[in-house]
């Protein structure tokens, strides 16, 4: 894992994201955030993520959920907490040891 607090990319990052995983990499919006390890937990379950399904086709099944869930409920928050990536990581970023014991393709169990 590799945490970066790159400046030119974090200040693109809307308001409302703290921290963004861009295979290989964590983008943390502030420098304090990337002390988190809650923060650091959930985006290392997005990680994980990101390699069981060898990377690109995440981003094609994450998208595709959010634009589907988007239509369905017209709100972007409703939409976000509706993607299986997301279930996954907020159900279990509190548990620092989730990671050592997640079972493959957990997000679609």
């Amino acid at each position: 894992m590799i945490i970066s607090l790159l400046p030119w990319l974090r200040f693109l990052l809307p308001k409302y994201i703290t921290a963004i995983t861009l295979w290989p990499f964590i983008v943390f919006r502030d420098k304090k955030n990337s002390k988190d390890l809650i923060i650091i937990n959930h985006e290392r379950i997005h990680l994980k993520q990101q390699l069981e399904l060898l990377i690109l086709p995440f981003y094609v099944l994450y998208l595709s959920e959010y634009i589907f869930y988007l239509s369905n409920y017209r709100n972007h928050s409703q939409a976000y907490m509706a993607i299986s990536f997301e279930k996954e990581a907020y159900k279990n970023d509190r548990h620092l040891d989730y990671i050592k014991d997640r079972k493959w393709f957990a997000m679609w169990r």
